[in-house]
């Protein structure tokens, strides 16, 4: 019997390689204000002149999964990728209504805003169960790196045996470290940038052709 059962899952993993996708699916995660979404229009305006979605200070400014398929990305290593760009709402332990409030949104639209990212979660967490063959993992390189939703992510994406690029974002404002990011996940790379700014992109792509071919 675990012979056959055996058999199977290989005949199975077979056919997912035969029959998988040509762009790969690269999911960027990170929890809120991290700049995904930033980083997610600079890719996709860099190689197709196209962007993905508006950016916000306020919270949870991407609520549902956002995908722009069939990017060409080449390094100066001469290696290129195609991938699916899938930018998620930032995922969080605790997402609460007056949080927006703060940002001066009246309660009602607070309250249906909280609603909407907590289902935009749930359905980031479905993408990286689901759907996502690699992950780049958007970190603010002004805040603590050891918060428990950081922790709690990478190791969900190591579990699923995901190649992981973590990406250290902010670099141009003055309080940012990447080192700290860098002491927090050694076991994967880490690239500093500023996807505002553009400050180390093309290392970034360098990293992408090589990682998630």
């Amino acid at each position: 019997m675990t012979f056959l059962v055996r058999t199977k899952q290989k005949i199975s993993q077979f056919l997912r390689a035969f029959f998988r996708k040509r762009s790969s699916r690269i999911g960027i995660y990170g929890p809120p204000n991290a700049g995904k979404t930033t980083l997610a229009n600079r890719i996709v305006r860099d190689w197709i002149g196209d962007a993905v979605g508006p950016v916000s200070e306020v919270p949870h400014e991407t609520r549902r999964v956002r995908r722009k398929e069939n990017i060409t990305i080449s390094g100066v290593n001469g290696h290129s990728i195609t991938i699916d760009i899938v930018d998620t709402p930032g995922v969080t332990t605790k997402i609460d209504y007056n949080e927006f409030m703060e940002y001066g949104l009246e309660k009602d639209e607070a309250v249906k805003r909280a609603r909407e990212a907590t289902e935009g979660v749930a359905e980031a967490m479905h993408w990286l169960r689901e759907d996502i063959d690699g992950v780049i993992y958007m970190l603010d390189a002004t805040q603590d790196p050891f918060m428990q939703v950081n922790i709690m992510m990478v190791g969900i994406i190591e579990s699923r045996q995901l190649p992981v690029i973590i990406v250290a974002n902010k670099i141009d404002l003055p309080d940012a470290s990447a080192n700290r990011i860098k002491s927090a996940f050694p076991q994967h790379p880490v690239i500093p940038i500023s996807g505002l700014e553009g400050d180390n992109v093309e290392t970034l792509y360098e990293k992408m052709t090589d990682y998630f071919r």
